[in-house]
């Protein structure tokens, strides 16, 4: 099997209902970091492994992905015209000039598996990354995905990322459930979809990074509809693994879950306090709005 990963797959025609209002006319995965937006992150980590082309499923109120991608020749003029070049490089470096990206509409919310089926025209026969641009993965070093797709070409085989979740959120996550590990790795004997903490087999949660091969497609096409009545792409992987031999890797970095308002938040937080032109100021005001305690301070102490 070819080893080089050259497409990533984004399930992005999810609602974001835990967003919303603000999700009602705006993707969640457009909701900024700082001044990024979550979709771009996940862009530039798929960039950073090596990645050439990206694939967004998204849905008919998805409209702003495909134009933050997009050329924006009215914007690009009127910076150009103002001598903003620092802005103006910004705007054009979103996506590299080497990087293709294309859309695919998933037609019904019929889940994570369907949203990867529906790439399948894109894909081909050929092995391919999965992001989920609600986990947000800030590594110090090579990305997540970078990770990961070292591991690839070393086995040649599915990989999934996955880290340690507290035993009473299993029924929160996919969860593994490894053998033989090594290093970071582990071969995984099965996975099962949100498990009860009093069952699950391990606390090791795949999380939105996976690296799949194609033999993937056919057990999305053949397996019945699991929980919520939607395609489970757990479901699949379960079935692969009767087929060869799937990874479960321990990425180096932090998770922070964008798709809850709590992890959005601290996400938000602690990615300004890294901040080049933000964080002394923005850590100045936490200090003096909060104490080097957190608490509150009132107006009489203030």
């Amino acid at each position: 099997m070819d080893k080089v990963i050259r497409k990533a797959v984004f399930p992005v025609a999810g609602m974001g209902t835990r967003f919303l209002p603000v999700t009602k006319a705006n993707p969640k995965e457009m909701l900024p970091i700082v001044d990024k937006p979550l979709i771009q992150y996940a862009a530039e980590e798929a960039v950073q492994a090596g990645i050439n082309e990206l694939i967004f499923v998204t849905s008919s109120s998805k409209r702003a992905i495909e134009d933050h991608f997009d050329k924006n020749y009215e914007l690009e003029t009127e910076l150009a015209k103002r001598g903003k070049t620092e802005l103006l490089s910004i705007v054009q470096r979103v996506v590299p000039e080497h990087v293709t990206c294309v859309y695919v509409r998933q037609p019904e919310a019929l889940g994570l598996g369907h949203a990867v089926l529906c790439a399948r025209p894109l894909v081909g026969d050929e092995p391919f990354a999965v992001i989920l641009a609600d986990d947000l993965i800030d590594c110090s070093g090579a990305s997540c995905l970078s990770q990961m797709v070292k591991v690839y070409e070393e086995n040649a085989c599915s990989v999934l990322g996955v880290e340690e979740v507290p035993q009473d959120e299993t029924d929160k996550y996919g969860i593994v459930d490894p053998v033989s590990r090594q290093g970071r790795s582990s071969i995984v004997r099965n996975i099962v979809e949100k498990p009860a903490p009093a069952v699950a087999r391990s606390n090791l949660a795949v999380v939105g990074r996976y690296i799949l091969t194609p033999e993937i497609f056919r057990h999305l096409e053949n397996i019945p509809r699991g929980a919520g009545g939607e395609i489970q792409l757990t479901d699949a992987i379960e079935f692969l693994l009767e087929d060869e031999q799937v990874l479960a890797y321990r990425f180096k970095g932090k998770r922070y879950d964008c798709g809850s308002k709590l992890g959005y938040l601290q996400a938000t937080v602690e990615y300004a306090l890294k901040h080049p032109e933000l964080r002394a100021a923005f850590s100045e005001y936490l200090v003096a709005e909060f104490g080097e305690d957190g608490g509150k301070k009132s107006p009489a102490t203030g």
